[in-house]
């Protein structure tokens, strides 16, 4: 028996394809040219069998499939089943190219299928022919449809209507639902239909604990069917005798709600269910006069647009979360009785379609997240990169073909670390410069874009700390003054200097080294947390401004890091501090992902306890303050200090509860 499959390639042809090689059929499949390779894999997938699979050249697009006068002396008379599964199955896609494949294609299907005398053509229709019909679509219903809003549901109406009114010979219909992977493999080839919400729980199982309750939305019914029951039917119904001019409804006879869907991939994702739900119909209620305004406000049509990116949802798709028809498919379910053939419950088979998207369709995997794929050839300036957190990030970028521009005030020192850089095959060069002063800064910008034409990343570590109780500084004003100019004034006049050429090349990030505690309110460091706190509402402010430029701004409250600025605080030598490796590599993290903070867990509970209960994180920190001493150089005595006295069991104990935070 010879059959001829269109789309044999896609998703549905694959395992349908499967079917037909078991009855030891020749299987003749449409190859557009350019789309040999989709041939060739799946002859690869069927290796015992491809044997009995037959390319054939033509387009779906061209008349008669563009066939050949040969193949079709060929094949005429020798077809006895013509399978048309070849279509958009993408609501997204453009009205011209769903036009071009799905009613255009079905014509000259329907051309092929007279001139080559085929004994009965089966046509892979939609449950989108109903449109949005409200109520009960039967198998026998198709001018009933309502609703043909877009393209998708238009061009799959017409194109069944085609087959009803202009097929010469006898057909069949088939009407899947939202087919999804397959039911115990997970198999899929595309994000569509339910799997929009996946992403949307990964960052909820991501963010917060699986027990935690929350509020989603309930909708309409989502008809779910496994690509392997489609196929499975298809298969089945299509060589069953009598069954010509028939529908079928290839649905769940019991499906789901939108958040029953929702909770059910939840569940397998082990990430937080849905407690609460509102009805998306509600909104109906208010009138199209107030909505319909309110959306197209630039601010809110915004935040909407950018709300859909993050979770990689397309518009078209928010029509269906009030999907308001329910397919009978009884007429189907008698015709499948004694088969063994039935659609499985969406609870069997959800953790399989979880599992096979986060292995294989989760666009994070295609994300280049190596630090060397996000900085290559991108020049990246660093402050105070003479040694500390500044060194190590050069030595880190070293390994990649970023250009690190060095800045510091030492040029001896920035030698080395250059000399350093290029043994290890990077690329560097020096700028000595005094960040503090606003001329240097100025002229340390000109200079840079003059040699290199371009800044891609400002890495603002420099920076000068103070460890000194107030009442130690009433008559020290210029300490704070001081760390002001470079920590704040400093850093801002880089930002501001650099700004004008991110705006015109459209892109760029600022990472700004700030400091665990502007979250903790570290007392004895009011002068530099101060400073950075001040650099930290700057970018806050500024990256509202400019976040549609695809300019970046992050912070990085980092905890204590054991590098040159704390050595002269000999307590620091006994509690626990980061290396400045360690530092470097939440640098890079911020270079990759272009987060908008990063802190540590226990800089972000001090942030949250601050909030909720700021009098007793404030006897927290008090009690921290007295017991850690000032220096003798805070105390006003002179001298430096050589050696930290021992520290107590309660300090120790007390440094090592709050690891990283400074005292």
């Amino acid at each position: 028996m010879h059959y001829f499959v269109t789309g044999a390639t896609g998703f549905i042809g694959k395992f349908l394809v499967a079917k037909l090689l078991a009855r030891g059929a020749q299987v003749h499949v449409l190859v557009r040219a350019g789309s040999e390779s989709k041939f060739t894999a799946l002859c690869d997938r069927y290796p015992h069998h491809a044997g009995q699979l037959h390319a054939v050249r033509g387009d779906l697009s061209q008349p008669g499939l563009g066939l050949e006068a040969a193949q079709v002396e060929a094949l005429r008379g020798q077809i006895a089943h013509m399978f048309h599964l070849a279509a958009i199955y993408d609501i997204g896609a453009s009205e011209e190219a769903q036009i071009l494949a799905n009613v255009q294609g079905t014509r000259h299907v329907l051309q092929a299928a007279e001139t080559l005398a085929v004994g009965c053509l089966h046509y892979a229709s939609s449950i989108a022919v109903a449109g949005l019909y409200s109520g009960t679509w039967r198998e026998d219903m198709f001018d009933e449809a309502e609703k043909l809003i877009n393209p998708y549901l238009r061009t799959k109406h017409e194109a069944e209507k085609l087959v009803r009114t202009t097929a010469t010979c006898p057909f069949r219909i088939y009407r899947p639902g939202m087919v999804v992977g397959h039911s115990r493999s997970g198999e899929m080839d595309k994000v569509d239909g339910p799997y929009f919400f996946f992403r949307l729980i990964k960052k909820m199982r991501q963010a917060l604990p699986p027990w935690m309750p929350m509020l989603g939305v309930e909708g309409g019914r989502l008809n779910i069917v496994p690509v392997d029951y489609v196929a499975d039917a298809m298969d089945y119904l299509a060589h069953k005798e009598g069954l010509d001019g028939r529908v079928f409804h290839l649905t769940d006879p019991k499906p789901h709600k939108v958040g029953e869907v929702m909770n059910l991939v939840a569940a397998a994702a082990a990430a937080p269910q849905f407690t609460m739900r509102i009805d998306a119909r509600m909104a109906a209620f208010i009138p199209k006069s107030v909505t319909g305004p309110l959306a197209k406000l630039p601010p809110v049509a915004r935040m909407r647009r950018q709300f859909l990116k993050d979770l990689q949802i397309p518009e078209e798709a928010l029509g269906f979360l009030t999907y308001p028809t329910k397919f009978d498919c009884r007429d189907t379910l008698r015709e499948l009785k004694g088969s063994g053939i039935e659609c499985p419950p969406l609870v069997s088979y959800v953790g399989a379609l979880w599992d096979y998207w986060l292995r294989h369709l989760d666009t994070d995997l295609f994300v280049d997240h190596t630090l060397a794929g996000n900085v290559e050839d991108k020049v990246i300036m660093i402050t105070g990169a003479s040694s500390g957190i500044g060194k190590a990030l050069a030595l880190r970028l070293a390994e990649t073909r970023a250009r690190i521009m060095l800045v510091a005030r030492d040029p001896e020192k920035l030698k080395t670390t250059q000399e350093e850089i290029h043994a290890i095959g990077g690329r560097a060069w020096t700028y000595s410069a005094d960040v503090s002063l606003m001329e240097e800064c100025d002229r340390l910008i000109a200079q840079v874009l003059q040699e290199h034409g371009q800044v891609d990343i400002l890495v603002n570590n420099a920076g000068r700390s103070i460890r000194r109780g107030i009442s130690a500084a009433y008559d020290r004003f210029h300490d704070y003054e001081r760390t002001m100019q470079l920590n704040y004034f400093g850093a801002l006049r880089l930002i501001m200097g650099l700004l004008p050429h991110f705006e015109k090349q459209r892109s760029g990030q600022i990472i700004n080294i700030s400091s665990i505690g502007v979250l903790t309110n570290a007392p004895r460091f009011s002068a530099y947390v101060a400073s950075k706190a001040a650099l930290d509402a700057f970018s806050r402010c500024a990256a509202s401004e400019f976040s549609d430029i695809n300019i970046h701004f992050t912070t990085i409250n980092m905890p204590l890091v054991r590098t040159p600025m704390i050595a002269p605080t000999k307590i620091y030598d006994h509690v626990p501090a980061i290396a400045p490796e360690e530092a470097a590599d939440m640098i890079c993290d911020a270079m990759i992902h272009k987060h908008k903070r990063i802190a540590t867990r226990l800089g972000v509970f001090a942030q949250v306890m601050h909030f909720v209960m700021p009098k007793v994180t404030e006897i927290i920190m008090n009690t921290g303050f007295k017991m850690f001493p000032d220096s003798s150089a805070a105390r006003h005595e002179g001298g430096t200090e050589v050696a930290a006295a021992a520290p107590t069991t309660e300090q120790m104990a007390f440094a090592y509860l709050m690891k990283g935070i400074h005292w």
